[in-house]
């Protein structure tokens, strides 16, 4: 544990020493998020954040591969370093959208290559955990699911990525749940050797979304752009492939057998949130038929806005929701599947209690200032750094 531990410290404290540094940078090529009808942010921001979060992942499994913990991970195949290079496509793929504003086929398309890339790296799904096991039997099919998880998992983190602090805290929070989940299934899978992929990379990304935040948090001095929710998209995502099927689902834990349909599950869970919002949108766009992409001001965030709730409130409100879903499901490899549905109805009314409760409305001095306001309704005009044009 410790010396996951490590490698989360070592992202972190790279990703904000490079934040500054990924600022500049973006204000020197213009890449910056002008004021427009759905802003809430104020001021024109710079939003390349992504740069300095690839810098914090590479150095941290820089530095993990030369733990003699972890070496073998490195060692017995190209997945942990594969995952790397498909991170920093994206990453440059979002630098280029950040400053010149890609296209929407040209980003589908480039996200898709990365998918690829990650394929033939062996980051690729071979099976569905339900029951014994389904296993994927065609290789082209095999990598079409690959790089379709991939795809809507970076365009998932893109749409929820609405206000400050929102997609890093919650990834932050969720990817800490999906640590918690791998680490301990690896334990009781294998007692003395508990490094495996999946665990390094999830405490890397966490550690990079931790060291991003305070930079990030409301009001923002740097948004993570395309190339920073890409990233995090494509990461979790991949580590989710890793984990899934290369467990004994079957084991027993000392406490109950392990859900075989856990590895699918728990990924879904931490992503939940950004999987329904990007969901809703398709839908309610195609349907008043627009485009998928055209861009609106009825994500989850903005919603919570116009329910009454302020900018600092509507992202801890996200955070509380993406940590019921991600920690309810991991906590299913520790506690029987009665508790932890106990537990998580109990969590959730407490959220949605605080969702749709008397703090709606209820403004603190100063609360006026988390964005500008819009003259026909009174209330904050929506933001989003998404893949929208």
């Amino acid at each position: 544990m410790r010396v996951y531990l490590l490698v989360l410290l070592v992202a972190a404290a790279v990703t904000y020493l490079l934040t500054p540094v990924a600022r500049w940078v973006a204000l020197r090529t213009g890449a910056i998020t002008a004021l427009r009808d759905r802003d809430v942010h104020a001021v024109p921001t710079p939003r390349l954040g992504g740069l300095a979060m690839l810098g914090g992942l590479a150095v941290a499994m820089a530095v993990a591969s030369q733990i003699p913990f972890l070496r073998g991970v490195f060692e017995d195949t190209g997945q942990a370093w594969g995952i790397v290079g498909a991170a920093a496509m994206v990453c440059l793929l979002g630098v280029a959208d950040d400053i010149w504003d890609l296209d929407w086929m040209t980003k589908l398309a480039g996200q898709s290559l990365a998918g690829v890339f990650l394929a033939f790296q062996g980051v690729q799904l071979y099976q569905f955990p339900f029951g014994v096991g389904l296993f994927i039997g065609s290789s082209g099919f095999s990598l079409f699911v690959t790089v379709l998880a991939v795809v809507v998992a970076m365009n998932a983190v893109n749409f929820v990525d609405g206000l400050d602090g929102l997609a890093a805290g919650m990834i932050a929070i969720g990817g800490t749940g999906f640590f918690v989940y791998t680490y301990l299934l690896s334990r009781e899978a294998s007692p003395t050797d508990v490094s495996n992929i999946a665990t390094v990379v999830v405490a890397a990304l966490v550690g990079a979304c931790i060291g991003f935040l305070p930079h990030n948090f409301f009001p923002a001095r740097i948004f993570m752009g395309d190339s920073g929710s890409m990233l995090i998209g494509l990461v979790i995502a991949s580590a989710a492939i890793v984990v899934t099927g290369q467990l004994d689902l079957g084991m027993d834990t000392g406490r109950q057998a392990v859900p075989a349909i856990l590895p699918i599950l728990l990924p879904i869970a931490v992503l939940l949130l950004p999987l329904l919002d990007m969901a809703l949108a398709v839908v309610r766009r195609i349907g008043a038929g627009r485009s998928p992409f055209h861009p609106d001001r009825l994500h989850l965030h903005h919603r919570l806005l116009q329910l009454g709730h302020s900018h600092r409130r509507a992202v801890a409100i996200m955070y509380l929701w993406t940590a019921v879903f991600a920690f309810g499901a991991a906590a299913l490899v520790l506690l029987s599947t009665t508790t932890v549905l106990v537990v998580l109805g109990a969590a959730t009314f407490v959220a949605a209690l605080l969702t749709l409760g008397p703090l709606r409305g209820r403004r603190r001095p100063g609360d006026e200032l988390d964005g500008p306001i819009s003259p026909g309704t009174g209330r904050p005009v929506g933001h989003h750094e998404g893949i929208h044009p």
